[in-house]
């Protein structure tokens, strides 16, 4: 009787926090399913300004929570790469790697389908204009991803960036490149947006200071990181709003 009454205590038990647990997932009288919302799912996607190490993502991740927007959850392939604070450090940040490059290769898709992204932050184009590839070609590599992004997911916000100037000692044409690149954006950026899938232009470069913010004309250092998270957070938090 002792072992019979252990088991039926037991069984009590459980049913209870049966009933309790099916009570936080069972609307009452309808019967519909609740759940907390899911996460919005945000990649960084870029090459090293984005992830080697990136750290305006931490700045930027920060930034969110301290707005109230702690439902979010930064994806990619790569993870973290330090930055001396608390943060969701996962991203799409490839060092090196051209916005022709990704395109041609066909490497996004990939990246989309592992990480399931709602939001893209896109700062692509530095590599691309140091190889001198043509702002025409950047601007169709652009194309391509944001039409892989959609078939991945027809409602994605995509914001892109008129990305930071560049003025490395070894490429004396580079500046220039990127003006032309940023001039040619937002005409871009217009021919694409939909209401269901918007494209937004996000302005990196006014402001930024090659001499003062970057250590090599490229890279930026820690103020020049401040710069670029104080940028993405109120396009992107508009965005967020809009979503919840």
């Amino acid at each position: 009787m002792r072992g019979l009454r252990g088991r039926l205590g037991r069984t009590s038990v459980f049913g209870m926090v049966l009933t309790v647990l099916t009570a936080m997932f069972v609307g009452v009288g309808a019967g519909t399913a609740v759940s907390a919302q899911d996460p919005l799912r945000i990649m960084p996607l870029g090459d090293s300004i984005t992830g080697s190490p990136g750290c305006w993502r931490a700045m930027l991740w920060n930034d969110l929570q301290n707005s109230g927007h702690t439902d979010v959850d930064f994806v990619g392939t790569l993870g973290p790469q330090g930055c001396g604070v608390e943060h969701d450090g996962d991203n799409e940040g490839h060092g090196g790697f051209l916005a022709t490059g990704i395109a041609e290769q066909n490497l996004l898709p990939g990246w989309l389908s592992a990480t399931d992204p709602d939001v893209v932050l896109m700062h692509l184009g530095t590599n691309d204009a140091w190889s001198a590839r043509p702002t025409e070609s950047i601007l169709s590599a652009f194309t391509t991803l944001v039409t892989q992004m959609r078939e991945s997911n027809p409602d994605m916000r995509i914001l892109v960036a008129q990305i930071i100037p560049m003025n490395p000692v070894n490429c004396g044409e580079c500046a220039q490149r990127v003006v032309e690149l940023n001039a040619a954006i937002p005409a871009w950026a217009d021919g694409l947006s939909t209401e269901t899938s918007p494209v937004l232009v996000v302005d990196q470069w006014t402001g930024f200071d090659t001499g003062n913010d970057t250590y090599d004309g490229v890279h930026p250092v820690e103020g020049g990181d401040r710069k670029i998270a104080d940028r993405w957070h109120p396009v992107l938090t508009g965005v967020l709003d809009g979503l919840r």
